[in-house]
């Protein structure tokens, strides 16, 4: 008797939803033979309870991501902006004034070939690879000119657009140009506007991609977020290399490719006597390097902690914080010893030096920012500022080589040390949090995989100078190279005539600084060539006198 009961019930239910198949599956889920329309009422309610469930994990995975590209694309507006106008304003405040219009163009046209030689091939060779496919461990085969980005960010049903959208190409490009950039001040004051172009594009489109695809590609061989190797561990040592924001991958690529410039392009007139002694070449102006190192600092805001990529999750927002403590107590720490030392050897307060003191602590902190704690980060400065100081005169010096910006002691020396640093005093939790949902797992406690001062085993150290070495065999032999192409050419170095007359002279007439500070021309003939006794990258806040010892200081 009771088959007739439910079928009615059914009947009414049906009427109610005009739906026969909705009507047996509500009649299915809820006791429908006393009233129809409350069985409907109750199906009614729970749908919309997973509707609004739905509807509000849907808004917030929106919001989540809305704010990680928010964030990404802020960082890239940081490291762009600030970093590269510090970087110009540093360099032509390093140098002579004869040569500082030219370097204004060369760091607006280097962003500009940048973009090119990024957008063309350099994107492409360092993360690309086919939608559900791997790309070979050295070098990225996809997404030329943007191909694939473009169509992600074009079609977001396609899904990807968070890892693979247009922020993530602004975001590459603005390190890429960091890169690029560092080599500028240590050729400065003598390279060809055309080598200078080639060489801009040659490390955008090629050199730089390569070693980011190395580090930070999930592909990469050296990548710590390659899960390729069996339990989904990296390739390297079940590790991989720690490198958060760039020590090896941006500041000694720079650096390795600067030192070769610096080398094979040889030292500005004058640098040396013909005994090879030094002698000091003043930069024209201190207060552009002040504001440039003030404008580099801030842009670091980007550079580190944008690193991270997401800050929509609480997990994220810590690893975002703790990023930026660490940069702040590393550059502070050795700007501050920098002081110091300078006082105790020459009884001189050098406002120049902290300058670059500071840059070191930044540099060298790169690596390790998101890995160690706020104690160990002053410790990372202190070391900075020795090795900053010690490479900087090693490298003048010893090497006799000419580098008016120290730009291979901050970015290659202080890089190398700051990517050494996790190895020592990369804290297990840390790590755990940072990279365990990649290539070094969760058993980054029991494999050892942290610093050896914590009690690690030595599998980060011994990562980190096999990346050191990848990045200075590769950029050494590919920058050698191209430099050296270029100076065979007679194509690399400016005419003695010209170097001492200033870069900045076009059309007969030279452009310099007036009283005013605006830009005046005058005739060549009322402009004195620098020569031999002047000093260039070196100021000093004791009225110009000379101090000793170090070097040039900035």
């Amino acid at each position: 008797m009771s088959v007739p009961v439910i079928n009615d019930c059914i009947q009414e239910v049906i009427n109610l939803v005009s739906d026969t198949k909705l009507a047996e599956k509500i009649c299915s889920n809820y006791d429908c033979s006393l009233s129809a329309s409350a069985c409907v009422l109750n199906y009614l309610a729970k749908r919309e309870r997973e509707l609004s469930l739905d509807f509000s994990q849907t808004a917030k995975a929106e919001v989540a991501t809305s704010l990680d590209v928010a964030y990404v694309l802020f960082s890239a507006y940081l490291v762009f902006g600030p970093m590269q106008l510090g970087f110009t304003m540093l360099c032509a405040g390093a140098i002579r004034s004869k040569n500082s219009m030219n370097v204004f163009m060369k760091n607006i046209l280097d962003a500009c070939t940048c973009a090119i030689g990024f957008y063309l091939f350099g994107y492409a060779f360092s993360y690309g690879h086919k939608f559900e496919h791997s790309s070979n461990g050295f070098i990225g085969n996809w997404n030329f000119a943007l191909s694939y980005t473009t169509e992600v960010s074009s079609n977001l049903a396609m899904g990807g657009f968070q890892t693979q959208g247009w922020h993530v190409w602004l975001f590459q490009w603005a390190f890429c140009a960091v890169a690029t950039t560092i080599v500028s001040g240590a050729v400065a004051e003598r390279c060809t506007f055309v080598a200078y172009l080639a060489y801009s594009f040659f490390i955008s489109s090629f050199v730089y991609p390569v070693v980011a695809h190395w580090v930070w590609s999930p592909d990469g061989w050296l990548s710590a977020f390659n899960t390729g190797a069996a339990g989904g561990y990296a390739r390297i040592l079940r590790t991989g290399a720690i490198d958060f924001a760039g020590a090896g991958v941006v500041h000694m690529t720079g650096g390795m490719a600067a030192l070769m410039g610096a080398w094979i392009i040889g030292p500005r007139i004058g640098r040396f006597d013909a005994s090879g002694k030094v002698n000091e070449m003043k930069g024209h102006s201190a207060t552009l390097v002040v504001m440039g190192a003030f404008l580099l600092w801030f842009g670091y805001y980007g550079f580190a902690p944008g690193a991270n990529l997401t800050i929509a999750t609480m997990s994220g927002a810590v690893v975002v914080s703790r990023v930026a403590v660490n940069t702040t107590l590393s550059a502070a720490t050795a700007g501050l010893v920098t002081l110091f030392v300078r006082y105790i050897k020459s009884a001189t307060w050098d406002t120049v030096l902290v300058c670059s003191g500071c840059l070191s602590g930044l540099v060298s902190i790169s690596a390790g920012c998101a890995v160690v704690e706020p104690w160990a980060a002053l410790l990372c400065g202190l070391g900075a500022a020795i090795v900053f100081i010690g490479s900087d005169y090693m490298v003048l010096y010893k090497m006799k080589i000419d580098d008016p910006v120290s730009a291979v002691a901050l970015h290659l020396f202080c890089g190398l040390w700051g990517l050494i640093f996790p190895g020592l005093l990369a804290k297990p939790q840390y790590v755990l949090d940072v990279y365990g949902n990649y290539g070094l797992r969760t058993n980054v406690r029991t494999a050892g995989k942290y610093g050896i001062l914590y009690g690690g085993h030595g599998q980060v150290l011994l990562c980190q100078f096999i990346e050191a070495i990848a990045i200075c065999a590769w950029v050494g032999t590919m920058m050698g190279t191209f430099f050296f192409i270029f100076k065979v050419a007679k194509r690399l170095r400016v005419h003695v005539d010209q170097e001492l007359a200033g870069l900045d002279v076009t059309k007969q007439v030279v452009e310099q600084y007036d009283a005013g500070g605006s830009v005046a021309q005058q005739p060549p003939t009322e402009r004195a060539a620098f020569g031999p006794g002047v000093t260039t990258s070196a100021f000093y806040s004791n009225g110009g006198e000379e101090a000793g010892g170090y070097g040039p200081s900035v």
